[in-house]
């Protein structure tokens, strides 16, 4: 199947590792221009040397930190000196485990400036040349947790609930330009991330890393932990000429882990 990127300018966030990387990968791979973007440059190139010739030609490192807006400018007075790009993918870091009683004032305030605060600014500076084609595609990764709270996840669960009414609110006013706005919702997939919060899980409860990610592994129907392609798989899609028709969803990759209808 053509997903018809090719030719297409495409920013991936929080590239560096994980989701963002393979999203990177999948994208470059199917023909999009690729700038991944981190703190972490180091890591986009080493995973970029794993790649083909052909698609490690069409992906540049960018450095940016989410917590910073200074940077955020920065990063999209390039992009939009260049014309901008067809997909924004939004992915942020997850912020540290905590309950709702231990999350504290700052804490709040800090993570909704880089998970929240700092990405609609990017999306809304980088929207114009999205309208003026009359094509675009912005994605946003979030966290099941939006539907079916994480336990301790307390920061993520909140401020990606809000990041979903505000990409919903947007899907509506954009869709009319011939953009499409959706949010992806990963269950647990082996990435990094997820090794951490079995580690936090781990030391908080006195069991081992192993005992707490078969527990976890046991509420998944599907018997095992997603792998971070097949999530890239699913939003590479959704940036396609294929996807035309789909905004405004939530679309869930966690093998079935979520209880909620």
């Amino acid at each position: 199947m053509d997903l018809g990127l090719t030719g297409k300018r495409a920013l991936v966030l929080g590239a560096s590792r994980g989701l963002g990387a393979a999203i990177a990968r999948a994208l470059a791979e199917e023909g999009a221009t690729v700038t991944a973007a981190s703190r972490s440059l180091d890591k986009i190139t080493g995973w970029k040397g794993e790649m083909s010739a052909a698609a490690q030609a069409r992906v540049t490192p960018a450095a940016v930190d989410l917590f910073d807006v200074a940077s955020v400018d920065r990063l999209a007075d390039d992009l939009l000196a260049q014309g901008g790009v067809d997909i924004l993918v939004n992915n942020s870091g997850g912020p540290p485990p905590a309950s709702a009683q231990e999350a504290a004032r700052d804490q709040w305030l800090k993570q909704f400036e880089a998970m929240a605060a700092n990405l609609i600014h990017l999306t809304q500076r980088l929207l114009p040349p999205m309208q003026q084609k009359s094509w675009g595609r912005i994605i946003t990764i979030t966290s099941s947790g939006v539907e079916q709270p994480i336990p301790r996840l307390a920061l993520s669960n909140g401020i990606r609930a809000a990041i979903v009414g505000w990409s919903k609110t947007l899907a509506s006013e954009v869709a009319g330009h011939g953009i499409t706005v959706n949010v992806v919702l990963p269950g647990r997939i082996a990435t990094e991330r997820i090794a951490e919060l079995d580690k936090a899980n781990a030391e908080r409860s006195g069991q081992s890393m192993e005992e707490v990610a078969k527990a976890s592994i046991a509420t998944i129907p599907a018997g095992r932990l997603g792998r971070p392609e097949e999530f890239a798989d699913v939003v590479a899609f959704l940036a396609s000429e294929r996807a035309s028709y789909i905004t405004g969803a939530k679309i869930r990759i966690d093998g079935g882990a979520t209880r909620s209808i």
